[in-house]
């Protein structure tokens, strides 16, 4: 009788907490599939219909030849691979150089100020872009006349903007990142690292077959958030189209060409049809990563 009250007390607090976790993640289930799940089954339903009778893939069809589209994915696939890259290398070497800083208040005081960009929204941080780019009011307009431009015309050149996206976003972004990873570098058991300086292994060698590789689902994760924000593109080259008076198109990412065939074409359809164009290449590309990388494996 006294181990079945024992093992009856037992149970019942777990069966509580796990009521309070129902609790808890019911609001984000409500709102996942309110603002998640819901709208993507719409836009399923629109892109393979026209007009509520089922269309086939007739909306992809006229998406894949509407002149637009493809420089739109050469658009997109340049910069996602620019920022992916400079992301992963960048991010990757800061968090271990702040983990390498043995001061507590220095390594505290560059974390926080890596985290104060991400606190502004998106099209804030792109207004303060305006300025730092326009050579004729920017604080680093030496900078910019050193590589050859004088305008602000000049700087946002299609060519250039790759590059432009990816030093906006990796200011907002990449901060909250090197947090990240720092955390995982904290989370690093200390008798490995101390196994590898009594082996006399130095702090590149540390980093190269230690802690890089101990940190590769977080890299995975980073990467795949990353991937799932990028190809999303459209604050950045809508407000750079308004501010530089069509010099950057306004279909220059495939977000802005399905805004476009929505609110300017009203087309819904076609629209739809490139969103989960989007979603479906997302997807895949975050699968490679996810299992590439070992996210959901255990060690």
């Amino acid at each position: 009788m006294k181990g079945r009250r024992r093992e009856t007390r037992r149970t019942r607090p777990d069966r509580s907490q796990a009521r309070i976790g129902y609790v808890f993640v019911s609001g984000y289930t409500i709102l996942l599939l309110a603002f998640g799940l819901v709208p993507t089954l719409y836009a399923v339903f629109l892109a393979f219909t026209k007009n509520g009778a089922f269309a086939g893939i007739d909306n992809f069809v006229k998406v894949f030849g509407d002149y637009r589209f493809w420089p739109a994915v050469q658009h997109v696939a340049v910069y996602l691979v620019v920022w992916l890259v400079s992301l992963t290398l960048f991010v990757v070497l800061l968090a271990l150089i702040v983990h390498a800083v043995r001061r507590r208040w220095v390594s505290a005081s560059v974390r926080f100020l890596y985290y104060i960009p991400g606190a502004l929204a998106g099209a804030s941080s792109v207004m303060l872009w305006l300025f730092l780019l326009d050579p004729t009011v920017s604080p680093v307009a030496g900078v910019l006349r050193a590589f050859g431009f004088e305008t602000f015309v000049q700087v946002v050149s299609v060519d250039n903007l790759p590059v432009i996206f990816t030093l906006i976003a990796f200011w907002a972004g990449a901060g909250g990142w090197i947090i990240i990873l720092y955390g995982a570098l904290n989370n690093i058991p200390e008798e490995v690292m101390e196994a590898a300086r009594i082996d006399g292994a130095g702090p590149i060698a540390t980093a190269w077959h230690i802690q890089i590789p101990l940190m590769r689902k977080w890299i995975s994760y980073m990467v795949v958030m990353s991937l799932a924000a990028g190809t999303q593109l459209f604050v950045e080259p809508r407000v750079l189209s308004q501010a530089s008076k069509g010099v950057v198109p306004q279909d220059y990412s495939l977000n802005q060409l399905a805004y476009l065939y929505a609110f300017r074409q009203n087309d819904f359809n076609g629209s739809a049809a490139i969103s989960l164009l989007l979603l479906t290449v997302a997807v895949v590309l975050s699968a490679l990563f996810v299992f590439r990388g070992g996210l959901f494996e255990r060690d």
